[in-house]
C-alpha cells in the first residue's frame, strides 16, 4: 500500500459516518459571520488603508490619472533604477515618464534574472483597509507571483475607491478562488528571536504604494 492510498484510506474511514450533503458548497456552508468591523464611507475606507499600509512600512502616495506617469518616473529615478520589470498588460502610459529599460515579463526568465532588475512596477486585484494588505491574483497589469518578490523595489498601484474593500471577507467576494493569489502587507520582513526587524528576505526590500484617484 502507497503512502496516497493510506492517506486516502484514512480519510474514507473518518467521513463514513458523516451524512451525505447534495447541496451546493455555497450554500452548505453557513456564512453568517460578521463581514467588516463598522460601517464606514468610501473616503473613510481608503483612509484607513492608507493608515495601514503606513503602519507596515509601505510608502504611500496619492495622485490623479494625469500626474501617474510622472510620480512613477520619480519614484524610479529616486531609486536610481536603470531597468524596470512590466507585467503583461500594464498600462503603456503608467511608464511614459522614464527612461528606465523595460524589461518583459517572460515566463523563461530566471531568478538571477529578476533580480538584476532594479524595479517592478504592478496593478493590484483588491486592496483591504481593515489589515493594509494588497492582494496581486496575475490579472492584467500584475504579473506572475514571483515578479513582485523577486526585484527589490516594488510600486503597485491601487484605484481608489474602485478597488478598495474593508475586509478580508469583502475581498475574497472579489477574488476568483482558482487564481494564484499573493497577499502583501507591507514590504518583506522577518525578526529572529531578538525581534531585530530585516527587511527584504522573502520580498521587495521597499514597497511602494500609488493610491491612483
Amino acid at each position: 500500500m502507497s503512502d496516497r492510498e493510506r492517506v486516502l484510506g484514512r480519510v474514507r474511514r473518518a467521513l463514513a459516518d458523516v451524512t451525505p450533503d447534495d447541496r451546493p458548497y455555497e450554500a452548505a456552508v453557513e456564512r453568517d459571520y460578521l463581514r467588516e468591523h463598522g460601517e464606514r464611507t468610501a473616503e473613510r475606507t481608503v483612509e484607513l488603508l492608507a493608515e495601514n499600509l503606513a503602519d507596515y512600512r509601505a510608502i504611500v502616495h496619492r495622485c490623479g490619472r494625469a500626474e501617474l506617469p510622472s510620480l512613477i518616473g520619480r519614484l524610479l529615478a529616486g531609486r536610481e533604477a536603470g531597468s524596470v520589470l512590466v507585467p503583461p498588460g500594464l498600462e503603456p502610459g503608467w511608464l511614459a515618464g522614464t527612461d528606465a529599460v523595460r524589461v518583459p515579463d517572460r515566463a523563461g526568465s530566471t531568478p538571477h534574472e529578476l533580480d538584476r532588475v532594479d524595479s517592478v512596477v504592478t496593478g493590484c486585484a483588491v486592496a483591504i483597509a481593515e489589515t493594509g494588505t494588497i492582494v496581486l491574483d496575475g490579472g492584467p497589469g500584475q504579473g506572475r507571483r514571483r515578479i513582485s518578490l523577486v526585484p527589490d523595489h516594488h510600486i503597485c498601484v491601487v484605484r481608489v475607491p474602485g478597488q478598495v474593500v474593508s475586509s478580508v471577507p469583502r475581498a475574497l467576494e472579489r477574488l476568483d478562488p482558482a487564481r494564484p493569489s499573493t497577499w502583501i502587507s507591507g514590504p518583506s520582513a522577518t525578526s529572529d528571536i531578538e525581534l531585530d526587524r530585516v527587511e527584504g528576505v522573502h520580498g521587495p526590500r521597499t514597497l511602494e504604494v500609488i493610491l491612483l484617484g
